[in-house]
């Protein structure tokens, strides 16, 4: 097959990326919705009223609630997952859809999970290379949720661990990296450096007071990140297109 351009501007906007994340419902199961934001239409509105770059979903959403978000907003398809129930020692994220499910979904972009310094690290690697070797011969951009796990991480949000796992992403071929923010702007900075030519985006993370998240969303653009993927606090708001809002002024401003 031809190689063809990645569509990597599809899901970058000015520079800046902005993703939409609603995965959690496999990473964390059920606990991390209410009666409103449990259904799909709700999460995928929000994804489509609020501008975002991507929006990151596993194949089941995809396919299920394809007419709810489909031409309004980029799709990343999350090729991989795992429950929260497993222990994290031994973290491993198998795949569960293939490229060409990406493809047949309308898929701007793929995203996958690596664990760096798993027992499973290997596996992961070499299910990811060919992942990512398919994925860019058919123009798809390849986002890595880059997260040091596992009994040999002593501290996974450490700011030498997630600049380890930047690197990693990059040297696999990872277009946009995704990395837990590492604490500080200064720890930002130098994890953005190792991440090289590899865009760098934050997890949001867990649903904080709307203050101090804007905090750090502002140090997280000030530490050379272009941008952010965000889930719970957005969608966990009580005003989830205000709350969006606010957070694009930071990114795109």
């Amino acid at each position: 097959m031809k190689r063809k351009e990645t569509h990597l501007g599809k899901i970058v906007r000015n520079g800046r990326v902005l993703i939409l994340a609603m995965d959690q419902g496999m990473e964390h199961g059920p606990k991390d919705f209410n009666q409103k934001n449990i259904n799909p239409e709700y999460v995928c509105d929000i994804a489509c009223k609020g501008g975002f770059t991507g929006f990151a979903i596993q194949k089941g959403i995809a396919k299920l609630y394809k007419e709810n978000y489909s031409g309004k907003v980029p799709l990343v398809l999350k090729l991989n997952g795992r429950t929260n129930i497993v222990p994290k020692d031994e973290a491993y994220s198998p795949p569960v859809a293939s490229v060409k499910e990406a493809v047949d979904l309308g898929a701007d972009a793929i995203g996958y999970t690596i664990y760096v310094g798993s027992p499973m690290e290997a596996q992961m690697f070499k299910e990811f290379g060919a992942i990512e070797r398919e994925a860019h011969d058919y123009g798809l951009a390849c986002v890595v949720w880059s997260y040091p796990r596992g009994k040999y991480v002593p501290d996974e949000k450490s700011p030498e661990m997630v600049a380890y796992a930047a690197r990693v992403a990059l040297e696999l071929g990872a277009d946009v990296v995704k990395i837990n923010y590492p604490g500080s702007i200064d720890a930002m900075k130098w994890v953005v450096a190792s991440a090289g030519r590899c865009k760098v985006i934050s997890a949001g993370g867990s649903k904080q007071p709307e203050a101090e998240f804007l905090q750090k969303v502002k140090d997280i653009m000030a530490g050379g990140a272009c941008g952010l993927a965000v889930g719970r606090n957005v969608w966990q708001h009580d005003d989830p297109l205000r709350m969006t809002n606010e957070i694009k002024k930071i990114v795109f401003g």
